[in-house]
């Protein structure tokens, strides 16, 4: 099962195929995927090919709550390998996340971002987390700022393949504590 990451309200885990139908019922929100830069999900096959394929790496989780019934009302994870559009370094990582609109305004996004943040320094030892949003989400924006991101650089054109369109997208950064 890998790795299981908890905070005083979360449980970060693996994703698991028997997720599809929980996933689907959030990612297919629109209003999810587009702030995030991914189309929504258009059935529960769909969903179950995203947790076999983008889902299925050493640090992607599914945020649940403590005490509810496992199931995921959100995705986090730390991407420790580049990419020619996103190269990362040596001891770098790039933070993404999301949460279904049901738990919106209850600072899920942050409290699981902490913990990934901690493990990240403290666990895997990295020297730098790397996190993006794209221009318009705010609730991204203040997501990072909460946990303590700076800005790094701005994109003015990113493109993002699997909607066809270009935006404009704010990367920021922190550093391992011992950097600062």
């Amino acid at each position: 099962m890998g790795i299981i990451l908890e905070t005083s309200r979360l449980i970060l885990r693996g994703w698991q195929d028997n997720d599809a139908a929980s996933l689907f019922k959030l990612a297919s929100d629109e209003r999810v995927g587009m702030a995030a830069g991914w189309p929504a999900h258009e059935s529960v096959g769909y969903s179950r090919a995203v947790i076999r394929t983008i889902f299925n790496k050493k640090e992607v989780y599914a945020i649940c709550l403590k005490g509810g019934n496992d199931e995921p009302v959100g995705s986090i994870g730390l991407t420790l390998t580049g990419s020619r559009e996103r190269p990362l370094m040596d001891g770098d990582a790039e933070l993404g996340y999301w949460v279904g609109v049901p738990f919106w305004g209850r600072g899920i996004a942050t409290e699981a971002a902490c913990e990934i943040i901690r493990h990240g320094f403290e666990d895997i030892k990295l020297r730098r987390i790397f996190c993006c949003y794209f221009d318009g989400n705010v609730r991204s924006k203040r997501v990072q700022e909460k946990c303590g991101f700076v800005p790094y650089a701005v994109n003015e054109n990113t493109y993002i393949p699997i909607l066809k369109e270009t935006r404009k997208e704010y990367v920021n950064v922190m550093c391992a504590p011992k950097c600062r």
